[in-house]
């Protein structure tokens, strides 16, 4: 995605800011190819009942209403439906940021400015010294979201929110008592492996093997599969626990 530009509309105040992507997929891109001869599979859209191959020009969207009967709506219907206000970061709230539960987190967005604004370096103190963040609504390319806009060192960023009825988190079912006797050995086990959060050093391991793997096809080599280590099944709960310190000490 392109970096963007927007506003952040904040009471009677326009905030001009540049949004960027913060998380880049890392995946290696593989294409699909015929077995019998390597070639490239092309994807084509295509109509069964003019048994005809389509050009993006030829195809509307439609809503199924009842079984094979669509609605169609045309490209100006839609965006008659769009928010007055479409291409702004409209805040509509200020809140606690501990009021919204992780869950409800979906992307971030890191919210620049080319120039040094004024706007952008006032609205970022007052966020700062009222220790809140800003509930705000935006359209991002052709969907709606709620988001949030909070501080970090760098900048603000915007997390867009799941909608409630995206959200299915099960009801509470912890229930019962603990050993105290394990529940102490559970908290020695934590506080030995008590360490701190590094990014840099947590690495993805299975796209690392892939890439290893394509320089050794490259140099002809073959493909040998990682070793596993064979992980003791413990089945007492007290045993395990007890093993599990002796073998961080």
């Amino acid at each position: 995605m392109p970096n963007l530009h927007s506003n952040i509309s904040f009471g009677l105040v326009n905030i001009p800011v540049v949004m960027n992507p913060i998380i880049r997929n890392n995946d290696t891109s593989f294409n699909q190819l015929h077995s019998k001869c390597l070639t490239r599979v092309k994807y084509i859209k295509h109509c069964p009942h003019c048994k005809k191959d389509l050009k993006e020009k030829d195809i509307i969207k439609g809503y199924q209403y009842e079984k094979n009967n669509y609605l169609v709506f045309e490209k100006s219907e839609l965006d008659k439906l769009k928010p007055e206000r479409d291409k702004e970061i409209e805040v509509i709230s200020f809140i606690k940021e501990s009021d919204i539960p992780n869950f409800y987190y979906e992307k971030s967005y890191f919210l620049g400015t080319e120039n040094k604004s004024k706007a952008y370096n006032l609205f970022y103190e007052a966020l700062k010294k009222t220790k809140l963040v800003a509930l705000a609504k935006t359209i991002i390319s052709t969907k709606f979201y709620y988001c949030i806009l909070r501080l970090e060192s760098s900048g603000i960023i915007m997390t867009t929110l799941y909608f409630n009825e995206e959200v299915h988190m099960p009801e509470n079912n912890i229930s019962g008592r603990v050993n105290e006797q394990e529940l102490a050995l559970a908290v020695k086990l934590i506080e030995s492996m008590k360490g701190k959060f590094e990014p840099e050093k947590y690495k993805d391991e299975y796209q690392m093997n892939i890439k290893n793997a394509i320089n050794d096809k490259l140099d002809g080599k073959e493909i040998k599969p990682k070793r596993k280590t064979n992980k003791v099944q413990v089945n007492n709960l007290m045993d395990a626990l007890e093993k599990s310190l002796k073998g961080n000490k």
